[in-house]
C-alpha cells in the first residue's frame, strides 16, 4: 500500500480528486437533466407546432418568453441561493422546473405555451450562476475551467442522448391518447424531480461543512479559497458590494460577451432541428441522430478547450476565438451549398458556442468575491438572457417572413462578431495577467473605475 503523501502538492491532489468525485457527477447529471427539459422543447416542436397551431414566431416568441422570466428572478435568486445554502435552493429549483415541465404536456394553444413557458423560466432561474457560484466555493482559480467544462459538458450530451429519445418518443402514441411530443414532456420531467429530491440530502454547502473530507483536506481547501478571497479584493482595492459590481465597466462587458453566447444559444439551438430538418432529412428519430453530431463535436471540444484555457492561464482569447468561429461557422451554413457541407457548419458554430462558455464563467472571479460574486454571475447570466428572448423570436419571425432561417443567422453571426470584439477588450489587463496572478498570487490589476 503506497503511504500516504501529506507534503502540500499531496494534500492538493488528493483533495481535488475527492472534490471532483463527490461534486461533479452529480452537477453533471443535474444539469443534464436541466438541459433535457430544454432540449426537448426544440424537438417537441417538430410535431407540437402543427397540433396547437404554432406559427414559426409564435413558437419563436414562446420559446423566448422562458429567458424574460428567468431574467426578472434570477438575480433574487441567487442572492437567496447564497442565503439559505445551495442544497435547499437548488433543490427547489429542480423540483418545481420538473413540475412545470411535465405541465408542458398539456398546453393546447399559444395562451397556454406562453404562460407554462414563462411559469417555467421562473422556476428555473437561478440554477445555471448558482452552480457556478457553488463551484467557485470549492475549486481554487487553477481548477476551474476544466471543471466548469466537465460540468457544461452535460449541455451538448443532453442533445446527443436526448435528440434520439425525443425522435423516438416522437414516434410514439402513449395512454389515454397522447401525441408523442406529450410524451417526451412527460417523460423528460421526471428525472428532474426524482434528482430535485436527492439534491436536498447531497450536496454540501460549503467545504467548512463537508464531512467526508479529513480535516487536513478541509483546512488545506478552506485556506486555499480564503487567501484567493483576499487576493481578490486587494487586487480590486476595494470589496465589491452586489451594486458596485454591477455597474462595474467589465461587468458590463461582460454581460455584451453574454448576449452573444445567449443569442447563439437559443436562436441556433433551439431551432436547430427544424433546420436539420429543412435539409431534407426523413423521420424524427433521423433528425435526432443527425442533429447529435455537431453537439458530440462540441461535447470533446468543451473538455479540450477548458484544459488549454487552464494550462496556458489564459482566458481572454479562449473565449474570443470560439465567437469568431461561430460566426464564421454561421455564414458558411448559409452561403455554402449542400446539406452535408451546412451541418460541418453548425458542427463548427456549435464547437464555439460550447467551447468558450466554461472559459467565459470563470472570468468574474478574478475581481469579485462573496456574495457580490453570486449576484454578479445572475446579473451577466439574466440580462445576457434578454437575448434569450429577443433570438428566438427574431428567428421564428424571419422564418414566416422570408421563408427560411438564413436572415436570422446571419444577424446571429453579427451579434457574434460583436461579442468576440468585447472578449478582446474586457479586462485586458486583468484576463491576461490571470497567468501571472494564479501561478504566483500577486494581484496585477488597477482598480475598478481605472
Amino acid at each position: 500500500m503506497r503511504p500516504r503523501d501529506n507534503s502540500a502538492e499531496g494534500i492538493e491532489q488528493r483533495t481535488m480528486r475527492r472534490v471532483s468525485r463527490r461534486l461533479v457527477p452529480f452537477l453533471i447529471v443535474a444539469y443534464f437533466i436541466a438541459y433535457l427539459d430544454r432540449t426537448n422543447l426544440s424537438f417537441a416542436s417538430l410535431e407540437m407546432n402543427k397540433d396547437i397551431g404554432l406559427s414559426s414566431a409564435a413558437f419563436g416568441f414562446g420559446a423566448g418568453i422562458f429567458f424574460l422570466t428567468y431574467f426578472l428572478f434570477e438575480v433574487p435568486s441567487n442572492l437567496m441561493l447564497e442565503r439559505v445554502g445551495a442544497s435547499k435552493w437548488i433543490a427547489r429549483i429542480m423540483i418545481t422546473w420538473g413540475i412545470i415541465s411535465g405541465a408542458m404536456a398539456f398546453v393546447d394553444g399559444p395562451s397556454s405555451f406562453y404562460t407554462v413557458r414563462a411559469l417555467l423560466g421562473a422556476a428555473e432561474a437561478g440554477f445555471f450562476p448558482g452552480i457556478i457560484f457553488y463551484l467557485s466555493l470549492w475549486f481554487p482559480a487553477a481548477y476551474r475551467a476544466r471543471i466548469v467544462s466537465a460540468f457544461m459538458v452535460s449541455v451538448p450530451m443532453s442533445v446527443v442522448i436526448g435528440g434520439p429519445l425525443s425522435g423516438l418518443l416522437l414516434s410514439l402514441h402513449g395512454p389515454f391518447g397522447m401525441a408523442g411530443w406529450q410524451l417526451v414532456y412527460i417523460v423528460e420531467a421526471v428525472p428532474a424531480l426524482a434528482l430535485g429530491v436527492a439534491t436536498f440530502f447531497f450536496l454540501t454547502d460549503a467545504p467548512g461543512r463537508a464531512r467526508w473530507l479529513p480535516e487536513d483536506e478541509r483546512a488545506w481547501l478552506a485556506a486555499q479559497l480564503e487567501t484567493e478571497r483576499l487576493r481578490a479584493e486587494q487586487g480590486a482595492s476595494r470589496r465589491f458590494t452586489v451594486r458596485q459590481a454591477l455597474a462595474d465597466s467589465r461587468v458590463l462587458q461582460l454581460i455584451v460577451v453574454d448576449i452573444a453566447i445567449c443569442a447563439l444559444n437559443t436562436g441556433v439551438g433551439i431551432f436547430l432541428p427544424q433546420i436539420v430538418k429543412g435539409f431534407g432529412v426523413g423521420s424524427n428519430l433521423d433528425v435526432g441522430l443527425i442533429t447529435a453530431i455537431p453537439y458530440l463535436v462540441a461535447a470533446i471540444g468543451m473538455i479540450w478547450w477548458g484544459i488549454r484555457s487552464d494550462r496556458r492561464r489564459e482566458r481572454r482569447l479562449h473565449t474570443a476565438i470560439p465567437l469568431g468561429i461561430c460566426a464564421l461557422g454561421l455564414v458558411g451554413s448559409v452561403l455554402i451549398p449542400g446539406s452535408a457541407l451546412k451541418i460541418v457548419c453548425m458542427t463548427a458554430v456549435m464547437f464555439g458556442l460550447y467551447a468558450m462558455q466554461p472559459v467565459f464563467w470563470t472570468i468574474p472571479a478574478t475581481f469579485v468575491t462573496g456574495v457580490a460574486l453570486a449576484g454578479t454571475f445572475a446579473a451577466i447570466n439574466s440580462v445576457g438572457n434578454l437575448a434569450g428572448f429577443v433570438a428566438p423570436y427574431a428567428m421564428g419571425w424571419a422564418k414566416d417572413t422570408t421563408g427560411s432561417y438564413d436572415a436570422g443567422l446571419l444577424g446571429i453571426a453579427g451579434v457574434s462578431v460583436i461579442g468576440m470584439l468585447f472578449a478582446l477588450s474586457v479586462a485586458k489587463d486583468r484576463v491576461t495577467a490571470g497567468r501571472d496572478r494564479e501561478a504566483t498570487g500577486a494581484p496585477t490589476v488597477r482598480p475598478a473605475g481605472r
